[in-house]
């Protein structure tokens, strides 16, 4: 005997049912907050031994035998590999830009601020657009079929080649200096966005279209109930992702624009005085990489709170 599903007794309702029973994988266990932490902290550990122990040998070794070193790549002097003790201790000490005198840590955080500011807009605004032009490549195929070509086309242009064309455009339109570099590094971020969310939106099971057809669930429902929660976890990969895009075009933007802060101009005259204060440059660095775990770290925590802990079939 066959039996026949009755659709008024499930009802459209059933829906969400099939997005959490069908797509959403099964949850991990939280895991202990210090396993999470424990192997961070033991790569570093790693990475700093193995940069004292790197300048170690090359030094004693150039010491013993001068001039011939032993096959190291890098030289492993104060200048080009200072201790990793001397670069914390460098944070402490007093620094003159843009004719202030503050201590290096502190310039370091109100340029991170500052650049921070101009990635966030740019991740806002690049974010923005790649979801709107994902939708539409949805809603009407034809489009992403004309357009997608070109947009893969648009991220081989070196951007560090762009980017002052973007500065010029903005200053003799009057904008503000930050906003071409926000708009530099949304140029980084829409691009791994449409992306993902494309693919996500494409992602929904067949079996379950076919399902909501049969419903005569019109396009928005089905956009809305069924390929929207699938798209959700594909979306914040593509922020993970647009998170250190917009950082790194924000502060590769910062060069050319001629502003007086932000963590690129710190990186541009540190440079100038490597020879000098080398210790400086690999904490402005080290700042850099920082700002870019922080938006990482962000989106992350966003995903949690909108998802929940990440699934083991999370993209």
């Amino acid at each position: 005997m066959t039996v026949v599903e009755d659709p008024a007794a499930s009802g459209p309702a059933s829906t969400s049912e099939l997005v959490a029973t069908g797509d959403a994988p099964a949850r991990e266990t939280r895991a202990n907050p210090l396993a999470r932490v424990l192997p961070a902290v033991a790569v570093l550990l790693v990475l700093a031994a193995t940069w004292e122990l790197y300048k170690y040998l090359g030094r004693a070794w150039d010491d013993e035998v001068p001039g011939i070193g032993w096959g190291f790549p890098v030289d492993t002097d104060d200048t080009t590999m200072p201790h990793l003790w001397s670069i914390v201790q460098a944070l402490s000490e007093p620094v003159q830009t843009a004719g202030v005198t503050k201590a290096l840590w502190r310039q370091l955080l109100d340029a991170a601020i500052f650049t921070g500011r101009e990635a966030l807009l740019g991740l806002v605004i690049g974010a923005s657009v790649g979801i709107l032009l994902a939708f539409l490549f949805e809603v009407v195929p034809v489009l992403g079929k004309a357009f997608v070509p070109w947009i893969l086309v648009s991220q081989t242009i070196p951007f560090v080649a762009t980017a002052p064309m973007v500065v010029i455009w903005g200053g003799r339109r009057g904008w503000p200096a930050w906003i071409s570099v926000s708009m530099i590094s949304a140029y980084l971020v829409f691009f791994p966005v449409v992306v993902n969310v494309r693919r996500g939106l494409a992602a929904a099971d067949e079996g379950r279209l076919e399902l909501m057809r049969s419903y005569a669930a019109t396009r928005t429902t089905t956009l809305s109930r069924l390929k929207v929660p699938v798209a959700l976890p594909y979306l914040f990969t593509g922020l993970r992702l647009g998170a250190t895009a917009a950082v790194v075009g924000a502060i590769v933007g910062e060069l050319p624009s001629g502003q007086r802060e932000g963590v690129g101009r710190l990186l541009l005259t540190f440079t100038s005085f490597y020879d000098l204060e080398p210790e400086r440059l690999f904490a402005a660095v080290v700042a850099a990489a920082v700002l870019g775990l922080v938006f990482v770290g962000a989106i992350v925590l966003l995903e949690r709170l909108v998802l929940g802990p990440r699934t083991k079939e999370h993209p």
